[in-house]
């Protein structure tokens, strides 16, 4: 902020140097006023802006510059030339390089965009459009991204919006214990991803929806706004971004994909840990955490049975595996007991 106030200073300083008249000291007041007006604008609402732009789009803000720079020399050759009144020339080179900046700069961005798009397209093996990858609260406290990420399942730029790490450290400031660990931790699964994950670059951004207060309903507009995918595990975020056309890549879906698959008829080794909700059921949990519910097992807690799976029911949050004790393995079982 102070390098912003003290470029403000230096242009506005500029605006007075070059448009010092002691004969029209009024003349002066007002080209310094409109040096301030303008550097400000462009300090304080354009530029912060311009961390979200990509390479193209910031080399075509440059050569916008350069171009516009340079046809403000010839316009200022041809007023010269011009029978314009000296009193109005000062007032014409001023309107006359702020439009050509404005244009330059606008046009550069546009131009600069289109040109990465049309390269994207160009050398793609995919017709689809460029997506980045946006990470929401729940998936970065979660942490399995980060070993996601180091394994190369995933690469590349990673969006983290500046409202998400906002939310983040409300997190960490909880007055609950609970939450303010899983906070810090969010916060240190970032760092981590940062510092010692070389193949992806996480970049935080200044995109912002003010209008919009939910950062689920923010993630969804910014999704939409630059075609990216946003990675998360809530499944309520999931619904309402498919609803609104944005992809999602669930970790709990991806999860729940790589977990090994049991079939009907498998035969599997289990430790009865629970009861469970219905008559004479045991819960067990094979090595990845999927629910093993055990018919006619509940007198067996504490004990490790051979089971046949039955039949295997998939949830939105995760696999249930079904069985029953063995017929041949209640009698190993009676003995065991007397």
């Amino acid at each position: 902020m102070l390098i912003k106030f003290l470029t403000l200073i230096l242009l506005t300083v500029l605006g007075f140097v070059l448009s010092y008249n002691p004969q029209d000291i009024n003349f002066t007041i007002n080209v310094t006023t409109i040096f301030f007006a303008v550097s400000a604008v462009f300090i304080f609402l354009i530029e912060p802006y311009t961390e979200d732009l990509s390479t193209k789009s910031v080399s075509g803000l440059a050569i916008g510059i350069v171009s516009s720079a340079i046809l403000y020399l010839l316009v200022q050759e041809l007023i010269s030339f011009s029978p314009i009144p000296e009193n109005y020339i000062t007032y014409i080179k001023i309107i006359s390089l702020i439009i050509l900046v404005y244009s330059g700069v606008s046009l550069g961005i546009k131009k600069g965009g289109e040109t990465e798009q049309r390269l994207s397209g160009k050398f793609s093996n995919k017709k689809s459009p460029y997506r980045v990858l946006i990470l929401d609260t729940s998936v970065i406290i979660d942490g399995r991204i980060a070993d996601v990420a180091e394994v190369g399942f995933i690469n590349g730029e990673i969006i983290v919006p500046k409202f998400i790490i906002k939310e983040l450290q409300y997190i960490a400031d909880s007055g609950e214990p609970i939450k303010r660990v899983r906070g810090r931790r969010g916060l240190d699964i970032l760092k981590r991803m940062q510092q010692d994950i070389s193949n992806v670059s996480i970049r935080i951004t200044g995109h912002d929806f003010p209008k919009i207060k939910e950062a689920d309903l923010k993630l969804v507009e910014l999704a939409k706004k630059i075609r990216g995918i946003i990675i998360t595990n809530d499944h309520n975020l999931n619904k309402v971004a498919d609803l609104q056309g944005v992809k999602v890549l669930n970790l709990n879906e991806l999860s729940n994909a790589l977990k090994p698959i049991v079939l009907p008829g498998e035969k599997i080794n289990i430790l009865i840990a629970k009861e469970g909700k219905e008559d004479k059921q045991g819960i067990g949990y094979l090595e990845d955490g999927t629910m093993v519910v055990v018919d006619d097992a509940r007198e067996y807690i504490g004990y490790q049975l051979d089971v046949t799976v039955t039949s295997i029911l998939q949830t939105p949050t995760g696999r249930m595996v079904f069985s029953k004790i063995r017929p041949d393995d209640h009698d190993d079982i009676a003995d065991m007991n007397a």
